[in-house]
């Protein structure tokens, strides 16, 4: 079983700190709500994604080989192996308007404090290897919690490093995957909001997944990049 790729020494220092999602509440003032946000309501109402012959071979195919071996793969076989394809489904692709970044560490001074995280997949404005406003975050590990890092927390420090560097105050947008777990967030200035559950090895939640990704491509050309 192929291992998690570790951070160079010169990657260790850059990121620094490995803040907890309570530390982050804490030092930064901010809100988890309990109740789903009419974002949050609103992103997940879907419905099941409309696939051609090609498509649902791919989802076929996909979700056959998660269901068999996907408590056996690494982060970076899950990522390859999976993710990529339920990106494609899902349409998070980059084009002529957003740019995808795997694995790019951002920072910035936020309330005096400076933060970096590595996002391991991210959709941004951008030219080539430069990032500008980012408005789409993953966080992923496999197979369980990081013991070396909180991935939630690692999401929403990507969230409060994108809203210093937006130049508009907008919602931003994410997902935390673990193993075959996947949980929508979305901050909105200080409080941020995770969706329920949806576990990918189970058909109809991937189609779910799918179908919310796919949504989020509508909030993103028609409310984010206008």
């Amino acid at each position: 079983m192929a291992r998690k790729k570790k951070n160079t020494a010169e990657e260790d220092e850059i990121i620094g700190k490995n803040w907890q999602e309570g530390e982050l509440i804490k030092t930064f003032q901010l809100k988890p709500l309990i109740e789903p946000s009419k974002l949050m309501q609103e992103w997940l109402d879907v419905e099941s994604p409309i696939f051609d012959v090609v498509e649902q071979a791919i989802f076929d195919k996909a979700l056959k080989k998660a269901v068999k071996d996907i408590k056996g793969w690494s982060e970076e076989d899950l990522k390859m192996k999976f993710i990529s394809v339920i990106l494609d489904l899902g349409y998070m692709i980059q084009d002529d308007k957003v740019i995808s970044y795997f694995d790019k560490i951002i920072w910035a001074k936020v309330e005096g404090i400076k933060l970096t995280v590595k996002a391991d997949f991210m959709l941004a404005e951008g030219v080539m290897n430069i990032h500008g406003e980012p408005y789409f975050h993953f966080q992923e590990y496999k197979p369980n919690k990081n013991p070396h890092g909180d991935s939630m927390a690692q999401l929403i420090e990507a969230f409060l490093i994108g809203q210093t560097k937006n130049t508009r105050p907008i919602p931003l947008y994410g997902v935390e995957i673990v193993g075959a777990i996947w949980r929508f967030v979305i901050m909105d200035g200080k409080e941020y909001c995770v969706s329920e559950a949806f576990e990918s090895t189970q058909r109809e939640d991937l189609l779910k997944i799918i179908a919310v990704l796919r949504k989020f491509r509508d909030i993103l050309e028609t409310r984010l990049l206008v």
